[in-house]
């Protein structure tokens, strides 16, 4: 079992809802930056490389003294982005474990980080992780952002849906849902099968990448833990970011 993973934060600049992302500043440093501190704090994580389409990102990061590479422009996704960066960084074998940090996620927790990482290496059948954890109080399971995730008995993912699931028939609750993170875990070898593989109409149908794994017959192991704040995809998400990071300046 490999003592640390390689850590790859994909970071686009160009964003619908929230232009130039990675780069927003008003907390004195730039989002992404906050990101690549974040996942330092890991004990799990022995490299942390930034893949990005643009040189601004490329010059941010290196600043405070990132590491980044510079990727193709033409990626649909996050995960094709980070398979180039992994096969031209030629890390280890492929049971060697990389983790997909999204480059929006300026809260995300190291412990959730680890978890991961622990998870995917105690377990050699599987070749792909990710996270999830009770709803918080204030949480909506309705939400349609929130994407929830249902398992079977050994923790490995039966469906993803931004609809509520499992769906209580007569309302007991007695299946409390659990929300998705989106933090990833993969072996080298299954990250490059995976990003070859065509995209699916269940993953077109809710516009969640995970699921292509699943309907191509892939396993997905969940592990279970505190998985803390989404990441920060509208304005109104980054200003309440900059407050909280004021209030505990």
């Amino acid at each position: 079992m490999a003592d640390t993973a390689l850590a790859v934060i994909p970071a686009r600049l160009g964003s619908t809802r929230l232009p130039g992302k990675p780069l927003l500043d008003r907390t004195g440093k730039p989002l992404i930056q906050h990101v690549v501190e974040r996942v330092r704090g890991a004990h799990r994580i022995g490299r942390i490389v930034v893949a990005t389409d643009d040189e601004r990102i490329v010059a941010a990061v290196e600043a405070f003294g990132g590491e980044a590479m510079l990727t193709r422009a033409d990626h649909a996704n996050g995960t094709s982005r980070i398979a180039e960066a992994v096969e031209r960084l030629a890390e280890a074998g492929d049971d060697a474990i990389v983790v997909n940090v999204q480059g929006d996620e300026p809260e995300v927790e190291p412990a959730a980080i680890d978890a991961l990482v622990d998870g995917l290496a105690k377990d050699p059948r599987v070749g792909m992780a990710t996270l999830a954890s009770e709803f918080a109080p204030d949480e909506d399971p309705a939400d349609g952002n929130i994407v929830k995730v249902v398992t079977d008995v050994r923790g490995r993912a039966l469906y993803f849906s931004r609809a509520v699931i499992p769906h209580h028939r007569d309302g007991d609750g007695s299946v409390r849902p659990l929300k998705h993170a989106g933090l990833y875990a993969y072996r080298r070898g299954f990250l490059m099968r995976y990003a070859q593989l065509e995209p699916t109409p269940l993953e077109q149908a809710e516009k969640l990448e995970q699921l292509r794994a699943l309907e191509h017959g892939e396993t997905i192991l969940v592990v279970r833990t505190h998985a803390g704040r989404h990441g920060i995809d509208t304005p109104e998400q980054y200003e309440a970011f900059v407050r909280r990071v004021a209030s505990s300046a």
